[in-house]
């Protein structure tokens, strides 16, 4: 029973609490009553059995308790009166233009909440705690735990969003199509910082937070599901699930980092490498490529290698080059400077890590010293890479990367090569 329970959970939430919140008005009465029909199914559907349609049973119950706490409230049922003889409260969502036509109203409610969570008027920390309460579901002890903030620093901020949303008068909706652009960019920024953040935590024990790259990949999911015929979110899908179909060989038994050119194929997940690369093929067809796309067709690369020295790394470099055309970060120049190396040799990477260094951008991030150890160590320069090795390890955030690195150390202080690929993925 709470089995089934849990997957209605995962499968309704999102949807509930959107239509509550176009009822209501009110994102806490909605989260309330959403939790509230999620304790009457324990109780319930132990007693009466499971209902054939367990979302349409949810979505009763909660609307239900949301009428009655209406009700009982003045202000609630002045609000709930203007919002019965609002006509733009019930429209759907594609009839301005702005939405997928033809999609189901709880579709459309995600659509809107989608949007709203991430109104540029919010804080990047804001558009992403909102996204995890709402959409996701999770407590708030559990994102103050998945971005290792106290749970009253990470209350204070969902508090302040949805203030925020209600003083500014934010609209609960699916931005015009003049908009829509560039507010559906915010929504994928906020959506793979989710899954980076689980992929690879920026500090703590944990190298892998599961949960958190399950919640961002499902809430891809409904992001394609809603957009339809957009080829960026597709390519962000697909990028997620290539990345994610490695995670069960990322690790070692004992907790250790394993570097992609180490880690056993066999143990990746052909399912999910197979289902990445149809979505990525499918998005490439538009002939629109965009940056997500771009990054998928790279992991692509690394996904559908036998082993790991059929690798087309030249590809991948190329690759890189046209990514670093549409997002010219420091960061994807030093993932250009990696592949360059696996592709031309140590020496042409140098040369690029170099030129990163010098310009600054990347002072304090740990993987410009830890690429550049790895490159040296492969030029044979076992010295120098001690030293960028000792100054990764000084900067590096989780346990499982201060080990990886320790290891490499010890292999550099050796004068030894144990042939690791250049950073650990």
């Amino acid at each position: 029973m709470e089995a089934a329970v849990a997957a209605a959970f995962r499968a309704e939430w999102g949807r509930i609490v959107a239509s509550l919140i176009r009822l209501t008005g009110d994102w806490d009465l909605a989260e309330e009553c959403a939790q509230d029909a999620f304790a009457r199914a324990l109780e319930r559907w132990g007693r009466d059995g499971v209902p054939d349609n367990r979302g349409a049973w949810l979505t009763t119950t909660a609307r239900n308790r949301a009428l009655d706490r209406l009700r009982r409230d003045k202000v609630g049922r002045t609000k709930h009166r203007l919002l019965a003889t609002d006509p733009s409260a019930d429209g759907p969502v594609g009839s301005n233009g702005a939405g997928p036509a033809g999609g189901s109203e709880g579709s459309d409610e995600r659509l809107r909440l989608i949007f709203t969570c991430c109104h540029p008027a919010l804080s990047l920390d804001a558009q992403v705690a909102l996204t995890l309460r709402t959409l996701a579901g999770l407590s708030v002890g559990q994102i103050a735990h998945a971005f290792l903030v106290p749970e009253p620093t990470m209350a204070k901020r969902i508090v302040r969003a949805k203030a925020k949303i209600r003083n500014a008068g934010i609209p609960y909706r699916v931005p015009p199509d003049h908009l829509l652009a560039a507010r559906t960019e915010a929504v994928m920024a906020v959506l793979y910082l989710l899954f980076n953040e689980g992929y690879g935590a920026t500090a703590g024990s944990d190298l892998i937070r599961q949960g958190l790259c399950d919640e961002a990949i499902a809430l891809a999911r409904t992001l394609v599901q809603l957009m339809v015929g957009q080829p960026e979110p597709a390519g962000l899908l697909a990028l997620m699930i290539l990345h994610h179909a490695r995670r069960s060989a990322r690790i070692g038994p004992t907790g250790e980092l394993v570097p992609l050119e180490d880690q056993d194929r066999a143990r990746w997940d052909a399912a999910a490498i197979a289902e990445g690369a149809a979505l990525l093929e499918g998005a490439l067809a538009h002939r629109q490529p965009g940056p997500y796309q771009v990054q998928a067709a790279i992991a692509a690369c690394h996904a559908t290698a036998p082993v790991a020295g059929a690798t087309d790394w030249a590809q991948i470099a190329d690759l890189y080059a046209r990514l670093a055309t549409m997002l010219p970060t420091p960061v994807v120049q030093l993932n250009r400077a990696v592949a360059v190396a696996m592709a031309d040799g140590p020496a042409a990477g140098l040369r690029l890590v170099d030129d990163l260094e010098a310009g600054g951008a990347l002072a304090g991030y740990h993987l410009l010293p830890a690429t550049r150890a790895d490159l040296l160590r492969r030029a044979g320069r076992h010295g120098e890479a001690v030293r960028s090795y000792r100054a990764a390890l000084a900067l590096a955030g989780t346990d499982a990367e201060r080990r990886y690195l320790a290891r490499r150390l010890a292999v550099a202080e050796a004068g030894g090569h144990d042939g690791s690929d250049v950073r650990p993925a």
